[in-house]
């Protein structure tokens, strides 16, 4: 049992502090600071509030967790265990951030049931969190009926001083106060310690007036070390205002109970050392040894799987008559928790004859997208302010807005950042959204880091990402995208597609739609581009394929991708009038090509065809591999120029002729080796 001079509550959180500090003192590393200090909000949240059944995390309607701080991740950890989570048994908490451990240095939702998001980089968190909030309420609005409150859960978000200084977080709560995303709620750790020393060296504003103007509802919780009544009684006040997002800023003390290093940043990111931690169990009248967790704990943080699982239930039951009372609805329900796609969805994306109108891909985008409206419940999404110029704009639907938030075209403002952020929320729900964000290509420097944590979490966001290349024209090098599909096609498990023509772009939202476990990136054309024969849907989902062939083994292999691509089949024509045996090859996607067996692989580039040319508008990195020692690459390594499209491609090399020239010098070379 624990000290009788202490409150349960009192000794469930001094049980938070020290399985931490202990985690973290076995592993030589992590940040004991703001578990220490924030485990009294973050018990009186979980046991008083949480709605979650550790039994089922998947639970539809349980309330989201985030700790955007995830340097306290063993906060986390400890709230799990305690609550009775099978991914984190104690032995997970004793091999905190070790190799293999389902408890790593910062939360990863792919390794540890139940956690909700992938957090660590700061700021994301609470800009998943807004995407998390904004999906329940655009599935409550939807599917929500007088008597059946189908979707009905809060997001809460734990959040520290390195938070709110990033400039995604900014965004994102701007955005949600816009929305009035009334079941939001973020605490605030206001500890102002930061691994610098104290945040007034570089942090002064006033966050509850910045809050406010945002549309926030706010509190402040004077002593977040003690006054466990004032933190229920904010939360409470917060679960009041339903038409605002609610932060409560608790002040703390960073490794609170650590004699000598409580409120400084020695405790930010150190092991308190086993002295410390020795001191610090006197000063909290801790008895305990390391990992020994009381039963009295264990039994009255157990009541969180019990009132959860209890509330589940009741869901469950509920969502039986809803089926009933609601036939059509609860079928579009069904459809979404199931995360499958609807029989025969891809047949609704359009099909393409290479007699038509030369089209840029972009618009092309924009036809896809609405086509898959007809047939993707959960299809939303939309553009950082480029709605028209990226042509996401859902034909089927209006905006979402405060008090409209069932609609699925989604207006970001100038926000690249908290676009993707909040899209990975959206998609991270588990409810079976698909949502899609767009911007230019050259942008996606904004919103990277966000797009590497939805590869990290396995988020399965669409990034619709036009005006790919220098033909952006007159905009100029600021707006032409030259580093960036290297730079993109460099982050593990983002699948990057650059189609060429309206088939090629079918098959790329075939592929990202499909990909539910991780995001797509589509690099779109500004420019018209034209249908192309020998271009198919299904050639996409290999990544590479053949779209024109010669007879017998081919001499020279010209590989090219977007835009580029009739470029090549112009030349190829040219040089197949003239005797050579020329193969085409679209390679809209290396990752899917990589993915494909070797006999495959073989199949379309043989090792034996060592003259090759590879052709595309961007970064030359990485088409070394495509084209080895032998070939030759046709790229831009500078950047653009403000010109007409016209005159950037040809001036920079992308015309036939070109290509023409380049293939010919290579063709000479490989005669002369044989």
């Amino acid at each position: 049992m624990t000290n009788p001079s202490q409150t349960i509550d009192e000794s469930c959180i001094n049980a938070l502090r020290l399985l931490a500090a202990d985690a973290i003192e076995k592993a030589k590393s992590g940040h004991p600071g703001l578990p220490m200090g924030a485990a009294p909000m973050a018990q009186v949240l979980w046991s008083r509030f949480l709605n979650i059944d550790p039994s089922n995390p998947g639970w539809p309607n349980r309330d989201r967790f985030v700790l955007s701080a995830g340097h306290g991740s063993m906060l986390l950890y400890g709230l799990m265990h305690l609550a009775g989570f099978e991914s984190v048994k104690i032995e997970d908490i004793k091999s905190f951030r070790q190799w293999g451990s389902r408890t790593p240095g910062h939360p990863e939702n792919r390794v540890t049931a139940g956690v909700e998001v992938t957090t660590g980089p700061l700021g994301q968190g609470i800009a998943n969190a807004v995407g998390l909030a904004l999906a329940e309420r655009h599935l409550a609005t939807r599917f929500n009926k007088p008597g059946f409150e189908v979707f009905d859960h809060y997001t809460y978000v734990l959040m520290g001083d390195g938070c709110m200084m990033e400039g995604i977080s900014h965004e994102a709560c701007s955005l949600a106060g816009h929305l009035g995303l009334g079941k939001l709620i973020a605490l605030y750790d206001d500890n102002h310690v930061t691994i610098d020393g104290p945040t007034d060296l570089a942090f002064s504003e006033d966050v509850a007036t910045r809050f406010t103007s945002y549309g926030w509802h706010v509190v402040t919780v004077e002593d977040g070390d003690r006054d466990l009544g004032a933190i229920a009684q904010a939360i409470e006040a917060a679960k009041a205002c339903s038409d605002k997002p609610s932060l409560i800023k608790i002040h703390t003390t960073i490794g609170f109970g650590a004699p000598t290093k409580a409120g400084s940043s020695e405790t930010h990111g150190s092991p308190l050392g086993e002295s410390e931690i020795a001191a610090t169990r006197g000063a909290l009248r801790w008895s305990h040894a390391p990992f020994e967790i009381p039963a009295d704990v264990r039994d009255h943080m157990g009541s969180i799987a019990k009132r959860g699982a209890q509330r589940r239930g009741a869901w469950e039951a509920m969502v039986e008559r809803y089926r009933d009372a609601h036939a059509n609805e609860a079928a579009m329900l069904d459809e979404l928790l199931s995360g499958e796609l609807p029989d025969g969805w891809r047949d609704a994306l359009p099909k393409y004859e290479p007699s038509l109108k030369a089209t840029a891909t972009r618009a092309l985008s924009g036809e896809c997208l609405n086509a898959l409206s007809e047939v993707l419940t959960g299809l939303i999404g939309g553009s950082a302010d480029l709605t028209p110029s990226n042509n996401t704009r859902l034909k089927s639907s209006g905006s979402v807005q405060r008090g409209q938030l069932g609609q699925c075209n989604l207006h970001f403002g100038v926000r690249e950042h908290a676009m993707a952020a909040i899209c990975n929320g959206l998609a991270l729900h588990g409810t079976g959204l698909v949502p899609y964000c767009a911007t230019f290509l050259s942008f996606v420097d904004y919103l990277r880091p966000a797009l590497r944590v939805a590869a990290i979490s396995g988020a399965g966001v669409i990034f619709v990402m036009t005006h790919d290349s220098i033909a952006v024209g007159e905009d100029g090098p600021t707006h032409q995208p030259i580093e960036q599909l290297a730079s993109v096609r460099a982050i593990p498990e983002v699948v990057v597609l650059r189609p060429a023509d309206g088939n090629e772009v079918a098959g790329a939202y075939a592929v990202a739609v499909e990909r539910r476990g991780g995001p797509s990136l589509l690099a779109l054309s500004r420019q018209n581009l034209p249908h192309l024969t020998g271009t198919t849907l299904e050639g996409v989902a290999r990544g590479a394929y053949v779209v024109s062939d010669c007879q017998g083994q081919p001499e020279l292999l010209l590989i090219g991708t977007g835009s580029e691509l009739s470029v090549c089949l112009d030349a190829a024509k040219t040089l197949t009038i003239e005797g050579q045996r020329v193969r085409v090859v679209s390679m809209p996607s290396w990752e899917l090509f990589e993915e494909q067996e070797p006999a495959y692989r073989e199949s379309v580039l043989p090792a034996a065809a060592t003259a090759r040319v590879a052709v595309e508008a961007g970064s030359s990195m990485g088409w070394h591999r495509y084209v080895g020692d032998r070939g030759e690459i046709i790229a831009i390594d500078r950047f653009g120029a403000s010109a007409p499209s016209g005159t950037c491609l040809r001036e920079f090399g992308f015309s036939a002729a070109h290509v023409l020239e380049v293939a010919k010098a290579v063709l000479a070379r490989s005669a002369q080796s044989r």
